[in-house]
């Protein structure tokens, strides 16, 4: 192993120690009472099975077969969700082919970000996630399966998915991913009709049409955001089928793989003689593995925070100086878009995640010595699946890149580091994500220019007020605020404007995601605004250096000056009711900072 992989892995390991040991001990004792269906009464099980076919009831009254637990955030509007709406035939098909038995547990929400960008319902987002963890939970408290299948893939929906069925970690559980879309229109030439759009140099219609010729079949969307990433981390960690993620959807070997998925899950279940859950699979190993991942491959920074959460459900407890800590040291081996021209599919040509595995174990920046869906090792995932015939085999991962501008080699990498820091000093602290933005512009210093409302960005842009050199200031942002929301509206102007020639930056307590570009933006800056944060105190003209290189950012105004400023105040209450923004007051309330999972479940006694 790298001597900084192994560091940080130990590290974390000993940080978690007593909090991985009460999660595993919980586990212990929840499995040694598996399979629960055996405690329940007989009315209890015949509520169970009452919509059963007589076989399935036949099979489940015993104990000696699996019954496997589905929980899907299928549904129609989500491009990549959508073809989940046949998975649950091919999987019960699949388990009764295992003398099983295969039931729709639950079904979860599934919020589109894409369509809520720049929306009210982009203000539930975050929360959906922990919505979604608990929706699991209740899909699973029945005490009637043996093992669980998770359907899902996009941003919150993964991570929410992964923290509720960890409750249920002595159950085996292998996420089945659908694919994502086919190529449409270049991302190069999306970003230019956006920009020309936000200039006013076309219309409406001219967007609207370059948009559906990017989003325009069922699948997931094919930059890489925040959920290819969490295909991709996810298959790192081996709770996937190996070679699974980026499989396009409505294929014969996307079916062959989820028919795969179920006969694994069954043979994994207890009276299938399987003794590993969830919980034995996710420990310091894998979770150090899914940033590893994260990094090398310029993902989401929304995985600086979901990740955190997944592995505090987990037991573990990492922060962001591991995230900076390992970027250090581990190369950046992918240009996909926003950190370059070409998508997912490419990716995938090139040798996808089999051949960046591969690579990666060959020079110790994953630890193999893992616990996988499929055995021990990881480098049983340095495979790719293919059909022969109607046989589903997996290969070896190609030897060398074949499209080498877009999946590099560990040794001749893009870059020598992950391109992720962190950033302290007077105005909080954040992260930054450097992978897609120009060394010329990894420091900005520059008079501030402070909003306390995205919408407020787009006036300002359009009256020239922006024109200059600066740091755009935009706060209120945060999880207490207004729930975090991503603010991906705001990148054509600010793109524009650097493409003008001026030196443009964003600090912000909201949220970018795996769509920030090549505007620096220090992101997640805590204390937010409302939790009487420095931003607060910050005004129009006030002269702020953002330096990922030294990983600070401050402003550069007398100290005294500046701690006894009035902080100032925004009136919140717009976002705090109508599309439902009223049923998560609790939530903001209560929401713990970015660095701890910005979330409701680890900030509170249970």
């Amino acid at each position: 192993m790298h001597p900084t992989i192994d560091k940080v892995t130990q590290r974390i390991i000993e940080r978690s120690r007593a909090t991985r040991q009460g999660y595993l001990d919980r586990m212990n004792a929840l499995k040694a009472q598996s399979p629960h269906r055996s405690s329940l009464s007989c009315g209890n099980l015949a509520h169970g099975f009452a919509a059963c076919s007589q076989s399935d009831k036949d099979t489940l009254k015993f104990m000696n077969k699996a019954n496997v637990a589905m929980v899907s955030a299928y549904n129609d509007m989500l491009s990549a969700h959508q073809p989940y709406e046949k998975f649950p035939d091919i999987i019960r098909e699949a388990a009764h082919g295992m003398g099983s038995v295969a039931q729709f547990a639950g079904g979860t929400p599934a919020m589109c970000d894409g369509v809520t960008q720049g929306q009210p319902g982009m203000e539930l987002s975050l929360f959906s996630r922990d919505t979604i963890a608990m929706s699991t939970a209740v899909a699973l408290s029945h005490n009637m399966f043996d093992a669980t299948l998770l359907l899902g893939i996009c941003d919150k929906i993964v991570p929410g998915l992964l923290i509720g069925s960890l409750s249920f970690g002595y159950l085996p559980t292998i996420l089945v991913p659908a694919g994502p879309m086919p190529s449409g229109l270049p991302n190069k030439e999306k970003q230019r009709i956006r920009q020309l759009y936000a200039e006013g140099k076309v219309g409406k219609d001219e967007l609207l049409e370059a948009e559906s010729k990017s989003y325009h079949s069922p699948g997931t969307c094919t930059f890489y955001g925040t959920a290819n990433s969490n295909q991709l981390l996810v298959e790192v960690m081996g709770l996937h089928m190996p070679g699974a993620a980026f499989v396009n959807p409505g294929t014969p070997l996307r079916d062959a793989l989820t028919r795969a998925a179920t006969e694994q899950v069954i043979r994994l279940s207890k009276p299938h003689g399987g003794e590993l859950g969830l919980g034995d699979m996710v420990d310091e190993k894998s979770i150090v593995n899914a940033l590893v991942a994260l990094l090398v491959t310029g993902g989401s920074t929304n995985h600086t925070i979901h990740w955190i959460a997944i592995a505090r459900a987990a037991g573990i407890i990492i922060d962001w100086n591991d995230y900076a800590e390992l970027s250090s040291v581990v190369p950046s081996m992918t240009r996909i878009y926003p950190n370059g021209q070409e998508d997912v599919n490419a990716f995938q040509e090139a040798g996808g995640t089999p051949y960046l595995i591969r690579e990666l174990l060959d020079s110790g920046y994953l630890h193999n010595d893992v616990q996988t869906v499929v055995g021990h090792g990881l480098e049983r995932y340095a495979q790719m699946p293919e059909l022969d015939g109607d046989q589903l085999v997996w290969k070896p991962a190609v030897e060398q890149s074949q499209w080498p501008e877009v999946l590099s080699s560990a040794t001749e990498p893009f870059a020598p580091n992950g391109g992720l820091k962190v950033l302290d000093g007077n105005l909080g602290r954040g992260v930054i994500k450097v992978s897609a933005v120009a060394p010329e512009h990894h420091r900005i210093e520059a008079p501030a220019v402070v909003f306390n409302d995205q919408n407020e960005l787009k006036a300002a842009f359009e009256a020239g007020d922006l024109d200059r050199d600066c740091i755009v200031v935009v706060r209120f942002q945060g999880p207490k605020a207004n729930g975090m929301p991503e603010l991906h509206k705001l990148t054509p102007y600010l793109g524009v404007l650097q493409d003008r020639g001026y030196k443009v930056g964003l600090v912000t307590d909201g949220r970018m995601s795996g769509a920030s570009g090549k505007v620096p933006a220090a992101i997640h800056v805590y204390p937010e605004a409302l939790d009487g944060g420095a931003l607060a105190r910050v005004r129009d003209g006030d002269v702020i250096c953002l330096d990922a290189g030294n990983g600070s950012l401050s402003v550069q105004v007398d100290e005294q000056e500046f701690d006894t400023r009035e902080s100032a105040k925004a009136d919140l209450s717009a976002y705090h009711h109508g599309y439902g923004r009223e049923l998560f007051g609790w939530l903001r309330r209560s929401a713990s900072t970015p660095e701890e999972g910005a979330s409701f479940f680890w900030n509170h006694d249970a």
